[in-house]
């Protein structure tokens, strides 16, 4: 751990170029499907495409992946990754690509992910001092918040100017870099307690266990759940938001995945630059507030307040952020290492798997009711659902004991 901060910077130089090619690809994608469909069923069938296989798979891919080595992990799921972009690549190059084959490209995406996530996440406490995973996580967000400002931004403008074969290969190239990158770092795998044989049921007992056992943790996962079947289905609308509600176009789509972006960058630095010793958990209540405040008082807004959704997209960023940073060192600092790929893996199946059912409905719900009401009931939810994580001292005793 002596040299934590040189490991890191080699991993985080090819997770940018990563992350930033997916971003310019997936909003590429995104204003491909909105421009051509108009509709709000395909957009959240996609997003469903790309977060079914991994929510499903999730829930036993963390046994191998603490059972596996966590470096050859990560670098064979990017590779799959990327030939899969690749292949998407080549039908659009000659010309028999259809909106079936993007379903099947998130997939395939969302496969590798459930792998590389969980890899990535559970070597962290192996590769930093437990004082600094909050701040990790926090400059994770802020790679993350700058991919989300350049990305839509260049997504949109390379849409207008190339075909989207083209830029399905930059995605190729950063799976490449991010690969390249990992071999020049060691990422040491957690002491096995015992060599046995693999038994799925097994495995994720133990991880169950090992999670029950930490007061207050269930009632933290169990909250997040919550609050992510509500979220995870208006933020599928915030294209459709633009596109319908305030007339805009591909630009101004971008426009509000920077504020969400600018937001995110905000609120990662202020997790990574500064030491927050403020008990996590009331930071995670506090962020569902404000991240559902933000949600109802778009669904407020008029035709012509265009620029004040961005604001409240910012604002819902930055809310966003710090939560994931809050909640993720909350996870490391408190489950151990051997158990932390099922323990994150199961988490993203338990926490996505619900809001699946909320995409499912999306595009009724939102043709039914409207997008500006769409936004207000699920707003009110997640605040609602911050004031009532107040009242569980066991979960806030967690934060305020975290290292």
């Amino acid at each position: 751990m002596n040299n934590w901060k040189k490991v890191f910077a080699i991993i985080w130089t090819g997770q940018l170029f990563s992350i930033l090619s997916s971003s310019i690809v997936g909003f590429a994608i995104i204003i491909w499907l909105s421009i051509k469909t108009e509709s709000a069923e395909v957009l959240a069938l996609s997003t469903m495409a790309a977060l079914l296989p991994q929510s499903v798979l999730g829930l036993v891919s963390g046994v191998f992946v603490d059972r596996w080595n966590r470096k050859l992990t990560m670098i064979l799921s990017d590779s799959f990754i990327a030939i899969c972009t690749l292949l998407l690549a080549i039908l659009f190059f000659v010309g028999t690509a259809e909106i079936w084959h993007i379903y099947l490209l998130l997939s395939f995406r969302s496969f590798g992910s459930a792998f590389h996530s969980p890899a990535m996440q559970a070597s962290i406490p192996l590769l930093a001092p437990a004082n600094q995973l909050t701040r990790i996580a926090g400059i994770n967000q802020v790679i993350y918040s700058v991919c989300n400002i350049a990305g839509p931004a260049l997504g949109a403008l390379l849409i207008g100017i190339m075909d989207i074969s083209y830029i399905l290969l930059l995605d190729v190239a950063g799976a490449a870099i991010a690969c390249t990158s990992l071999l020049f770092v060691s990422i040491p795998d957690p002491e096995k307690k015992e060599k046995t044989k693999l038994n799925i049921l097994k495995d994720l007992k133990e991880a169950y266990y090992g999670v029950r056992q930490i007061k207050g943790l269930p009632t933290l996962i169990i909250l997040c759940v919550m609050a992510t079947f509500v979220i995870m289905p208006v933020s599928a609308l915030f294209p459709l938001m633009t596109l319908k509600h305030f007339s805009g176009g591909a630009f101004q789509m971008s426009i509000v995945e920077v504020g969400w972006g600018v937001g995110m960058l905000i609120g990662g630095g202020i997790m990574g630059i500064f030491s927050i010793r403020t008990n996590k958990v009331l930071l995670v209540n506090a962020m569902y507030i404000i991240l559902g405040a933000s949600f109802f008082l778009s669904g407020l807004l008029p035709a012509n307040g265009f620029w004040w959704f961005v604001f409240l997209t910012g604002v819902g960023g930055m809310a966003g952020s710090i939560y994931n940073a809050s909640f993720i060192s909350v996870i490391q600092t408190r489950v151990a290492p051997d158990i932390l790929g099922r323990v994150f893996s199961v988490f993203g199946s338990v926490n996505m798997l619900p809001a699946m059912l909320g995409l499912l409905g999306t595009g009724y719900v939102a043709d039914l009711i409207g997008l500006d009401h769409s936004f207000l009931i699920s707003g009110g939810i997640v605040c609602l659902i911050g004031i009532v994580s107040y009242f569980y001292p066991s979960m806030l005793a967690l934060g305020k004991n975290e290292v």
